[in-house]
């Protein structure tokens, strides 16, 4: 038997046939994680966070997200291994917990998708007016809603486009977003050590004051604590990135010898994503300028990342390719995003756990791709863009929450988008270890060694990030002000909480019908 037909076996094993096309290479898994992952994206939305919070230190705040995630690959690795089937976190939970669990874990984790593909869509629109504006003297407003609406539905439409057209398309997307990734994070940081940084090495163990508010370039307080005030808020700008590995695991379905490669695929974009980060975030701190003005702008949102380039960098020509190689970074997460949210959609709708799960689920038969779930992966973060156009001009407070001001309701939806993941991860490993105390043992080919106990490492890092990200400490604290805007991230969880309990009621019974089929062999 090869290993094509020994991965359907496995699959049938676990109560599906196979009906997607098996076309992802090794490489393609690894993309398709990578890109997702993204560090162009990443830091290029989140440096100003980091360095304007807690200072060119921030740097070393990376090595704990890196490897407390590293943990987590390893548990996801050994469930992707038991089973390679597409859903990944859905799965996983399933089969280790049970139905139910597994439910709220896939719920929570493909609304965090959705809203990710709207906030990296969307996150790309400033990126696409620079180029045009320059390039076609458009005069384009970034923050114009309607601007923002066209282009991502234009996004959306290519993305969508694409990955109707097959699996092994959206490998190639991703793989040569790989390439360019590697362009933008190594090549941004030798094309700025040619031009000369403007600090040494000893500049990245230096807060510059950011622990002082009459020194913060964000404008933020910190009662003059680095530690146990700056930091904390400073490490999100490196949580923010590290995640998206576990996509790999969505894909499982197309790729070929998934029990070992999603495993690997995993552990290798995690390992490389930290890499190439620290490069690039060490490469753009010691670029930014010595004068404690130039130093303040490059690292507020008045300046960030363009304002380094801009004053490192004089040629407009290069300025212009690495903006290409930004735009299209952002391209290649938003189309690994919407395929990786579509097998998940595919692979919970295929278990009835939506309404109208048969037709979600329904798979293209030329392209063997499923069609109908890519569009509703397409659909969604449309509509949630369209949120913002939902921007209060004065502060709303209902009971003790207060939604401030000039805050769209997007940018409070995006707020959800970190922390569903944080929490869909700690529901997942979570059951692993459940599972384990309750017995289980994994039956796949890549087998963790001291397995609890990397479980628990892997628990107890994402328990103490979720709180970290979710905490609400007041609208006028740096953590509300910057990002999760006190109690709003968590009633926007609550939120969508709720609407779960009512999708779960509906599909309660289609539920119970898939799994009697699973169950009689159908």
């Amino acid at each position: 038997m090869d290993d094509r037909s020994t991965e359907e076996a496995r699959l049938g094993a676990l109560g599906y046939r196979q009906e997607l096309s098996r076309v992802l290479s090794k490489f393609d898994s690894f993309s398709v994680a990578f890109t997702y992952l993204s560090p162009m994206v990443g830091i290029y939305s989140l440096f100003v966070l980091g360095a304007g919070a807690g200072g060119p230190r921030y740097i070393w705040l990376m090595l704990i997200p890196v490897v407390g995630m590293f943990f987590v690959a390893k548990v996801f690795g050994e469930l992707g291994s038991a089973y390679p089937v597409s859903g990944a976190l859905y799965q996983y939970s399933k089969f280790t917990v049970g139905r139910r669990y597994g439910w709220w874990v896939g719920w929570f984790y493909l609304i965090a998708l959705l809203v990710t593909i709207a906030a990296v869509d969307t996150g790309v629109v400033p990126y696409v007016c620079t180029l045009l504006n320059q390039w076609f003297d458009m005069g384009l407003d970034p923050a114009n809603h309607t601007t923002i609406a066209l282009m991502t539905l234009t996004l959306l439409a290519i993305q969508t486009t694409l990955n109707v057209t097959g699996a092994k398309m959206m490998g190639r997307v991703a793989g040569f977003g790989s390439y360019v990734e590697f362009l933008g994070t190594f090549g941004i940081a030798v094309i700025l050590l040619v031009a000369g940084f403007n600090h040494g090495f000893g500049f990245l163990f230096t807060t510059q004051g950011a622990e002082n508010p009459a020194t913060n370039s964000l404008g933020v307080d910190f009662h003059g604590n680095w530690w146990l005030g700056a930091a904390l808020v400073a490490v999100l700008a490196h949580a923010y990135i590290f995640y998206g590995f576990e996509s790999a695991g969505d894909v499982a379905e197309e790729t070929v010898e998934a029990s070992r490669q999603v495993p690997r695929a995993m552990r290798n974009a995690l390992v490389v994503g930290g890499v190439s980060s620290f490069v690039l975030v060490a490469a753009l701190l010691l670029a930014t300028p010595k004068d404690a003005a130039g130093y303040a702008k490059a690292t507020s949102f008045d300046g960030g990342i363009p304002y380094i380039l801009e004053t490192n960098i004089h040629s407009s020509f290069l300025r212009d390719l690495l903006l290409l190689a930004v735009c299209f970074a952002f391209f290649s997460c938003g189309s690994s995003i919407q395929g990786a949210s579509a097998r998940m959609l595919y692979s919970y709708s295929r278990d009835g756990a939506m309404p109208a799960g048969r037709f979600i689920s329904k798979v293209h038969p030329r392209f063997k791709t499923p069609v109908n779930a890519l569009l509703l992966g397409a659909v969604v973060p449309l509509l949630f863009t369209l949120m913002v156009n939902i921007t209060p001009s004065k502060d709303v407070k209902v009971g003790f929450v207060t939604y401030p001001a000039n805050v769209s309701a997007l940018t409070s939806l995006v707020s959800f988008g970190v922390s569903g993941i944080y929490l869909a991860f700690l529901l997942t490993v979570l059951g692993a270890f459940i599972a384990r105390l309750r017995g289980w043992r994994p039956s796949g080919s890549y087998i963790v060694r001291s397995g609890l106990l990397v479980t628990v490492l892997a628990l107890v890092y994402l328990v103490a990030m979720f709180v970290n990200v979710v905490i609400p400490t007041g609208l006028s604290s740096p953590r509300g002000a910057l990002f999760n805007l006190d109690w709003v991230t968590l009633v926007v969880m609550a939120g969508i909480a709720v609407v779960g309990l009512v999708i779960s009621f509906f599909a309660g019974r289609s539920m119970q019908e898939v799994a009697h089929e699973h169950e009689a062999g159908g």
